[in-house]
């Protein structure tokens, strides 16, 4: 594959984000605007629940709205869970990403992980449900595993590597164990790589890790997307040098 194919190729998986403090509805309205590219567009954009509906008003395409809850900290509150997804749907929301209460796995409290995952899960109801798992802050592999097999056995639809606001995001090792899970679950579960993906050869790994684990013909927007926001500048430029 070279490399004005997979920009291209990944040009549709992108999940175009914008979750920023400073963001305001103009900003939304250029990331929405955005997405839609001479090479086609993003699969989603990725908003804060307040411009959810900024982001409906501008979107064409069939685009998909995500957006994120207990964000980006992953309180274990299944109660505020509750108020932010319902909140959400009714918004307008097409996917929801929420973050694995990460730091009550590492402390041991599995209970409390499987507990808001179910939760989750049934709140959502049809609309895609994307946990992050926050892969940065779980450090060993079999943290990263087993906070993998934790989401599909809950029923996400998504795992996603990493909120893009802690110390280390998303990494090929990190991708490697969560797609490897993935497959050994035998489920119909996809990946997302999220947080410091920044150029074609950033994505380009994650895109050819998984067609190496997974398949060719699994690459798709139900199974893998790239989450980041600069990233697609980038991959336009390679494009459009032709190199």
């Amino acid at each position: 594959m070279t490399d004005i194919e997979a920009a291209k190729i990944l040009i549709r998986l992108l999940d175009l984000t914008s979750l920023n403090r400073d963001d305001t509805k103009e900003t939304i309205k250029d990331l929405c605007n955005r997405a839609n590219t001479p090479y086609g567009s993003t699969a989603a954009v990725c908003v804060y629940p307040e411009f959810i509906a900024t982001a409906l008003h501008e979107i064409k395409n069939n685009i998909k709205i995500a957006t994120v809850v207990n964000f980006p900290d992953g309180n274990s509150d299944t109660k505020q869970l509750e108020k932010e997804i319902k909140q959400a749907i009714k918004l307008g929301a097409d996917e929801i990403d929420a973050v694995l209460p990460y730091k009550e796995l590492l402390a041991g409290n599995d209970d409390v992980c499987t507990k808001f995952l179910t939760k989750a899960r049934k709140l959502c109801g049809d609309k895609t449900l994307k946990i992050i798992i926050e892969s940065g802050e779980l450090k060993s592999t079999n943290n990263i595993k087993k906070a993998t097999r934790m989401a599909i056995e809950a029923g996400a639809d998504f795992v996603k590597t990493s909120t893009g606001k802690t110390a280390i995001s998303a990494t090929p090792e990190a991708a490697n164990a969560i797609l490897e899970e993935i497959k050994a679950s035998g489920k119909d579960v996809g990946f997302k790589a999220s947080g410091g993906i920044k150029t074609l050869e950033d994505a380009k790994k994650y895109l050819s890790l998984a067609i190496s684990i997974m398949d060719p013909n699994w690459i798709n927007t139900k199974h893998f997307r790239i989450g980041a926001s600069s990233v697609l500048n980038n991959l336009l430029e390679r494009i459009n040098k032709g190199y």
